[in-house]
Order: structure tokens, then sequence, then C-alpha cells
């Protein structure tokens, strides 16, 4: 496409001049300047030029073995863009997940991994594309002491892909993610509580601690959230719930240390480790046996 001629553009505005206000001179001279200098500029030939599509994703893939990820993410997006939901469209959306993972733009991986999620649930690469945005979330979990919003979307991201792929390739390493985000998760519940219960709230404790029971069970923070309930019910005068923590403590963790510390602040005030089969924890607890 060629541009028009200086004289042409001054043709028109002259023609247009007629039918309006007259520009200033200034003005007038730097539009026909900016104008003039349009016509002469070469024209950028991609922006008209359709790259076959094959091409470009072997380009990509070029551009992935020589090491340079951001030039083969730029080759792929070329591809999804001038040449929408083809086939090579849809490799060219689940490459450009994993070389924005790769060179660690989570969030922009997830973008990619979700438009080919939404775009081709029942595809075979799906699975793969779930996993990248539990990944991209899973990458960016923060330490325990931080906002754990980032370990909520991973696990939810996990848990999906699970639930829609279960015999993917994928859902076993997905299963160990969502295994480690749980496991965060109950951490962040124990470090609240232990806030708590230092500073003499142990009603504000117990909830926290009863999070990681009935919660997060299976993680290796269910012994001291036993032993802290032991602590924190003893202090409020349920002695009930306390024999209760510690009889469950004492039943499934009988070798561990927290058990001791708990049979030994019962002792205290003369008292046995008992279970209260009424109780909260005991129903959680033969709930979670079947």
């Amino acid at each position: 496409m060629r541009m028009a001629s200086s004289r042409a553009v001054r043709s028109n505005l002259v023609s247009a001049a007629s039918g309006r206000r007259v520009l200033s001179g200034a003005l007038a001279g730097s539009l026909l300047a900016l104008l003039t200098a349009c016509s002469s500029d070469p024209v950028d030939d991609l922006a008209f030029k359709d790259i076959p599509a094959e091409k470009s994703y072997n380009e990509g893939l070029a551009y992935i073995k020589a090491g340079d990820l951001r030039e083969a993410t730029k080759k792929f997006e070329e591809v999804d863009q001038q040449h929408p939901y083809s086939e090579w469209a849809r490799k060219s959306m689940i490459m450009t997940a994993y070389t924005n993972f790769t060179r660690g733009r989570y969030d922009d991986a997830i973008i990619s991994a979700r438009r080919y999620v939404t775009l081709y649930p029942g595809s075979e690469d799906a699975a793969y594309a779930q996993y990248m945005i539990g990944q991209s979330y899973f990458q960016q979990i923060p330490d325990v002491d931080r906002d754990q919003d980032m370990t909520r979307k991973a696990l939810q991201a996990m848990t999906e892909l699970v639930q829609r792929y279960p015999d993917s390739s994928y859902a076993l390493e997905a299963q160990r993610v969502i295994d480690v985000c749980r496991d965060q998760l109950a951490g962040k519940e124990m470090e609240i509580g232990r806030y708590y219960l230092a500073r003499y709230n142990y009603i504000a404790a117990v909830n926290r601690f009863r999070n990681v029971v009935t919660e997060y069970q299976t993680t290796r923070h269910t012994e001291e959230a036993l032993e802290r309930l032991t602590e924190a019910y003893f202090a409020l005068g349920i002695v009930n719930e306390a024999q209760t923590a510690a009889a469950i403590l004492g039943h499934n963790y009988p070798e561990s240390q927290w058990y001791k510390d708990a049979y030994s602040l019962l002792q205290t005030k003369g008292l046995e480790p008992r279970e209260d089969t009424g109780s909260w924890i005991s129903r959680t607890f033969k709930a979670a046996l079947g």
C-alpha cells in the first residue's frame, strides 16, 4: 500500500479548508510536514504480510532450542494473532504458556493457560495447561508468615486438575502440590493460633487450631494443633475438651513429644487424658476414619 503523495495531501488540505476555519500558519505547516513525512516513510511489511503459521511456530521452537525464550514467545503470540482458532494457534497458545512460565512471567502464563483450557477443555494438552496454571501460582507461594492467597489459588487449580483430568500424567504431581499447599495453609493457621495463645486470647486460638484439625487433619501440624487445643481449653477451664484433645493425641501419636507435653499439663491438676465421645474433636476423628 502506497501513502498519498505530498501534492495530493496539499490538495486535500486546501479543499478541506474551504468548509472549515483556516488553520494558523504555524499549525498548518506542522501538520503538512507530518503528513509529508508519513508519505515518505517505509511501510512495515510485517503489518500486512500473512506469515505462514507453521513457519512462525517452527521459528518459535527454534528459539526455544537456542535458549531465547523471549523471541520464542513472540513467535507463538504471532501465530495466535495472525491465525486465531487454527490448529497452529492452539499449539502456540500452550507453548506461550510454557515459555512465559519458564521465563518466570507467571501471570502471563496463567492467562495463556486459562484461555487454552477455556477454548479446548477436551484436548490432549488441556491437563498440561491446567497444570501450568497451578504451577504458576505454586511458584509464587510466599513464606508462611505472609498472606497465603497464592497458596489457596494453587490448591484450587491443582484440585481442579485432579478432578477434571484424574487419569492424566499430571494428576500425581498435582496431588503432591495439593498436599504441600494444604500443609502450608495449616502452618498459617498454626502461626495465627500461636499468636493468640501467647496473648491469652484462648477462644481465638481455639478457632485456629480447630481449623487445622477439621480442615487439614492429614498434615504434619495436627499433632501440635491437638496439644495447643489441650492448652487453650485447659486455660479456659473447659476440662472435658482439654482431656479429649489429649486423649485423641495420645491415641494417634503415642510417642509424640506433643502428647507428652499435653499429658504433663493435665497432670498439674491431677487429670488424665479421657475422650468425650460427644466432643467435636472426637466426632471429627471418627468421621475421618469413616
